[in-house]
């Protein structure tokens, strides 16, 4: 009888079911008005003429400087790590360049990957806000990609850098849908989000995808997205780029195959996170297709940050500050600035952990240090690629400097890179006191580098590797490249 009356119920519970559900697919947005197909259709329908010439002017500079620093980075032990791991996964005769490195070809994921890498080994790479390191993400993955086209068929420069503009526009969206994308992070790296994003977005208007395989190309990247801070200072941090770059290639290469993904990772689903799982306050818009409008790319709004030495970037305003203060005790005393002079150092400086570093044990915790920097900044009114060899880490008027430091994290000064500031107090034996404050450094996105400066940085990286004649070649390669009719002479520069 039990048995009967359940029998009975079932369809009735079945059909309620039902009901629900169809409500609920009624309730959902007809594919092409949600926001992940907005950006499916932006990357597909975007053409070269909505570049204009700010945007052309900034992006080339940025791929001029994330040269260079590859360049120099493919020098590094993480760089050759990376390379050795990959030259034993796959045998000669892939497709794809290497950094500096004639004769060495890869698959053209595993070069994106080493490209990447070498990019981001010395954090010498451009940084934006809210916070990324957007070009390191994605210039090697449309590098690569342009490598693997047949010869009669490699883009136009113009077209490379669209695409390259694209992956950086696609990060700069999405770090704008969420407040806390805009402060230092806490929890994971950002370029191992956006940027593999950004990279897979790249490689999708190289490939020209259609607008639902463009989506599907964010998709997949968004599943292969994330890295955690607590790599931050390590040999793995570098590991961030090239992973973003490899693993947006590949989601493009993945979608143009027809590989399927979910089509509203970049909306919010109340109860299932999409791009959301990364950011806690994202609220996304869409983004307007350009149709025959122009379209108005944030680099035009806001300029990229580049660093003038091999640092993150909060260590650029507490050197300055300092190089200021050595300036100044220079100007008045025996022309350095030695230990016995100090009897106090305090930095105030923004509260963020993971730069808070006393006494850096590596070059790559060096690169992390507030301290560190303020201090070689004090002893030699700079801080430079060769601040972070062993040979100057392990001076002991540094180590006495170092000793001195006293960090305090003032209400007004937050871990954002847009408003904070670096102010080094130093207290002398006799009393009195000298200080330097820095607002915005030289190099900042308020305060970029002049064309001048920036080329100095990349013939300092580039001749590491480089003859000085291919050097300058680069430049000249770089500077016309929205006029060639295809990017080869930038691809047979490189090595």
């Amino acid at each position: 009888m039990i048995s009967t009356v359940k029998k009975a119920i079932r369809p009735v519970w079945a059909a309620r079911a039902i009901h629900k559900s169809a409500v609920e697919v009624l309730k959902q947005p007809a594919p092409e008005d949600t926001i992940t197909a907005s950006f499916g259709k932006f990357i597909s329908e975007i053409k070269p003429q909505h570049l204009s010439p700010v945007v052309l002017h900034r992006s080339k500079r940025m791929v001029l400087d994330s040269i260079g620093v590859g360049l120099i980075g493919s020098t590094t032990d993480v760089f050759e790590l990376a390379l050795q791991h990959c030259q034993n996964m796959y045998a000669p005769g892939d497709s794809s360049s290497v950094y500096g490195h004639r004769g060495i070809r890869l698959s053209p994921i595993l070069a994106a990957f080493v490209n990447g890498v070498a990019t981001h080994s010395m954090d010498f790479d451009d940084t934006w806000h809210p916070a990324t390191h957007p070009s390191g993400a994605v210039l090697p993955a449309v590098l690569a990609l342009s490598d693997m086209m047949p010869a009669n068929n490699k883009p136009s420069g113009l077209d490379f850098l669209l695409a390259f503009n694209v992956g950086i526009e696609i990060q700069g969206r999405l770090l704008r849908f969420s407040n806390e994308a805009h402060n230092i992070p806490k929890r994971f790296h950002p370029p191992s989000v956006v940027g593999t994003m950004g990279s897979a977005a790249a490689c999708a208007r190289l490939l020209s995808l259609d607008p639902i395989q463009s989506s599907h190309a964010l998709a997949i990247a968004a599943s292969l997205a994330g890295a955690p801070m607590a790599n931050a200072a390590t040999q793995s941090k570098p590991l961030h780029i090239g992973n973003a770059s490899r693993l947006g290639l590949e989601a493009a290469l993945l979608a143009s195959r027809g590989l399927e993904a979910s089509p509203l990772v970049l909306d919010a689903v109340a109860g299932v996170a999409g791009f959301s799982a990364f950011y806690e306050d994202y609220v996304p818009q869409p983004l307007q297709s350009p149709g025959n409008d122009s379209h108005m790319f944030l680099l035009e709004e806001q300029d990229i940050g580049f660093k003038r030495f091999p640092a993150h970037l909060g260590m650029h305003w507490v050197a300055d500050a300092a190089a200021s203060v050595h300036k100044i005790l220079v100007g008045v005393g025996p022309g350095t600035v030695s230990p016995a002079q100090v009897e106090d150092i305090l930095l105030r400086v923004p509260k963020s952990k993971y730069i808070n570093r006393p006494f850096p044990e590596s070059e790559h915790e060096a690169r992390h240090s507030f301290q560190f920097n303020a201090c070689t900044a004090l002893l030699d009114g700079e801080v430079t690629v060769q601040s972070f060899t062993p040979a100057a880490m392990n001076r002991p008027d540094l180590h006495a400097l170092l000793s001195r430091v006293r960090l305090e994290h003032p209400n007004d000064n937050p871990a954002n890179f847009n408003r904070m500031y670096g102010e080094v107090q130093l207290t002398l034996v006799g009393g009195d006191t000298v200080k330097g404050r820095c607002n915005t450094f030289y190099g900042h996105w308020r305060n970029p580098l002049s064309n001048d400066s920036l080329r100095k940085k990349f013939r300092s990286n580039a001749e590491v590797v480089l003859p000085s004649e291919k050097v300058e070649r680069l430049i000249e390669v770089v500077e016309d490249l929205d006029r060639l009719r295809d990017c080869r002479n930038l691809l047979s520069q490189l090595q």
